[in-house]
């Protein structure tokens, strides 16, 4: 018997949507609409931290083209190499590539995301870790509207309990542990890392008032926040797992981000005590509207001049690295 307290999940029939089109009806999964929207929050407030840091508005698109289809096959491959038995026992061979039946990891996203920013810095001439500090917050409050999708699937809860907040799960569930009565409530570990990665995403906002957190400090607050709580929220999930020495495969990797952090915090902070100069590498900045006219513009116009006093218009010459009309972080 269901708690007169406890988390309901929703409906089956909220996890998909149906869409009526001119030639019919197109089935989308509530689970890709909750990832969509945590994508289009962190590209805008990715693009708004940008932007107020001297980068050109709108840049991030042109990052996120890379970014976004590389952070889905990070996902997709690190979940089937970390279920192997799940695609590799017998199963359909196009199974792995399945992605619409569910089955995406976090942490796969990142280390695929990863390196489609590190290709959108080189085509847009942004800095690395300037990229990767505006994005921090915003990659978490991604990831918490992201999680609102294991809620309408069902899935992903943690271990039973008998909190006031557990979560209902239906008997027939797959996923339902062996030997439980029915009525049983879990651990919403959905909403647990929803709300721990949006307090994240405040914590770092905070910080960033009172400390230097640009070089790269604040996506290592980011590594270190999201590995000490999913490590947490991992331990007591209940859906089948890899293991490695007694341990999901899932909790050291957080165990890893969490020292990749420090590392990256402690490195940086003495490497770069100072601000950011801007976003961009030397010699890629970006020229606003407002900058003064290309040097070589310049000096075609002294060329012509007929007093052939050289250095006389030396301030005109200034070029849009050194003007001061030149948006800065």
């Amino acid at each position: 018997m269901i708690a007169p307290i406890s988390i309901p999940s929703p409906d089956y029939g909220w996890r998909t949507i149906e869409i009526p089109v001119p030639w019919g009806i197109i089935p989308i999964q509530t689970y890709a609409l909750c990832i969509l929207a945590g994508i289009i929050l962190a590209v805008i407030i990715t693009s708004r931290r940008l932007t107020k840091r001297g980068a050109e508005p709108g840049v991030v698109l042109d990052i996120a083209l890379w970014a976004v289809p590389l952070g889905i096959i990070g996902a997709r491959l690190y979940h089937v190499l970390t279920h192997p038995a799940d695609y590799f026992a017998g199963q359909e061979w196009w199974k792995v590539f399945a992605i619409w039946e569910g089955g995406n990891a976090i942490y796969g996203a990142l280390i695929g995301g990863a390196i489609g920013v590190i290709i959108g810095c080189r085509f847009t001439g942004l800095r690395f870790w300037s990229f990767a500090d505006a994005l921090a917050p915003a990659l978490l409050v991604a990831q918490a509207v992201g999680r609102l999708g294991n809620w309408f699937n069902h899935e992903l809860f943690g271990a039973p309990t008998d909190l006031p907040w557990g979560l209902e799960i239906e008997f027939d569930n797959p996923a339902w542990p062996q030997g439980l009565a029915e009525g049983t409530l879990f651990h919403p570990t959905f909403l647990y890392e929803l709300v721990w990665n949006l307090l994240g995403a405040a914590v770092i906002v905070l910080l960033e008032r009172r400390i230097n957190l640009r070089w790269g400090k604040a996506f290592a607050i980011y590594l270190i926040w999201y590995g000490l709580g999913r490590s947490f929220f991992e331990s007591i999930r209940v859906d089948p797992s890899e293991m490695f020495l007694g341990i999901r495969v899932n909790v050291w990797t957080s165990f890893a981000a969490i020292v990749l952090g420090i590392v990256l915090y402690l490195v940086q902070r003495r490497r770069h005590t100072g601000d950011e100069p801007s976003p961009y590498v030397p010699g890629r900045e970006w020229k606003g509207p407002d900058a003064e006219v290309d040097s070589d513009e310049i000096e075609s116009d002294s060329d012509s001049l007929d007093d052939g006093v050289e250095g006389e218009n030396e301030p005109q010459g200034e070029t849009a690295a050194t003007s001061p009309s030149r948006t800065t972080s």
